[in-house]
C-alpha cells in the first residue's frame, strides 16, 4: 500500500511538475505553451497516477486529502490512512527531484527565481491567505466530492481514474487561477521541501510562509467533502 502510494504520487508529480517545468523553464521546447496546456498536463498526470498506484498495490489516493475525505465517508479505512499519506509525500518528493534532474540543463538558463519555485509548488496569483485557503478548500472539496461520486457509480470500474483527470482539469481551469490549485497536500509541500534542498542555482526562497494554505486548504475540503458524501452517497 505504501508503495503504491509513493510510486503513484512520484508519476503525478514528475508529470505534473513536469509539465510546469516544460512551460515556464527557460529553452525549453514547451516554453510559454500556456495555461491551458499546463491543465491538461495534471489531468493526465493525474490519471496516470491513479492507475500507476493502483497497479502497485495502492489504493488510488495519491493525495492525504481524498485519503482523509475517503475514510471520513467510511470508503477507506482510517488505520490505512497513516501508511497511505506517508507513501504520498515520500512519492511527492522522489517525482520533484526527477523534475529536476529531467531539467538540469535548464536551471541554470532560466533567471527568475519565482519561475523556479512555481515547478515545485503553488502560489497565489493575489496573496490574501484567507481568500488563498478558500480557493483550495473549494477546489478540493470539488475533488473529493466526484471521487466519491465517480466511486459510488456502478459500471465505472477501470474509468474512475479518466474520470478522476478530467475533474482535476476542470478544477484547474475553473479554479485554479487564484492560486494554482494544489488541492494535494503532497504535490506542494514534498516538492517545496525539494525545492529548499535541490542544488538549484539561483533559486531563491521556498516560501515557507505560504506553504501551510495548500496543506490546510486542501485537507478542510477534502474533511467538508467527506462530511457531505456521508449524508449524499
Amino acid at each position: 500500500m505504501f508503495l503504491g502510494e509513493a510510486v503513484g504520487t512520484a508519476v503525478l508529480v514528475l508529470l505534473g511538475d513536469g509539465t510546469i517545468a516544460g512551460v515556464l523553464l527557460s529553452r525549453s521546447k514547451a516554453q510559454s505553451a500556456g495555461w491551458i496546456v499546463i491543465t491538461l498536463g495534471w489531468a493526465i498526470a493525474i490519471a496516470a497516477g491513479v492507475l500507476t498506484s493502483l497497479a502497485a498495490g495502492g489504493q488510488g489516493h495519491i493525495n492525504p486529502a481524498v485519503s482523509i475525505g475517503l475514510a471520513i465517508a467510511g470508503e477507506a479505512s482510517w488505520g490505512d490512512v497513516p501508511l497511505l499519506v506517508a507513501g504520498q509525500f515520500v512519492g511527492g518528493a522522489i517525482g520533484a527531484v526527477l523534475v529536476w534532474l529531467a531539467y538540469l540543463s535548464h536551471w541554470e538558463v532560466t533567471d527568475d527565481p519565482a519561475v523556479k519555485l512555481g515547478v515545485f509548488a503553488t502560489g497565489p496569483q493575489i496573496r490574501r491567505p484567507g481568500a488563498n485557503l478558500l480557493t483550495e478548500a473549494i477546489g478540493t472539496f470539488v475533488l473529493v466530492i466526484g471521487v466519491l461520486a465517480f466511486v459510488e457509480q456502478v459500471g465505472l470500474g477501470g474509468l474512475v481514474p479518466l474520470y478522476v483527470g478530467l475533474l482535476v482539469g476542470a478544477i484547474g481551469m475553473g479554479l485554479g487561477g487564484p492560486t494554482g490549485f494544489a488541492i494535494n497536500p503532497a504535490r506542494d509541500l514534498a516538492p517545496r521541501a525539494m525545492h529548499a534542498v535541490l542544488p538549484i542555482p539561483g533559486k531563491g526562497g521556498s516560501d515557507w510562509s505560504y506553504a501551510w494554505i495548500p496543506v490546510a486548504g486542501p485537507i478542510g475540503g477534502g474533511v467538508v467533502a467527506g462530511l457531505l458524501g456521508t449524508l449524499v452517497f
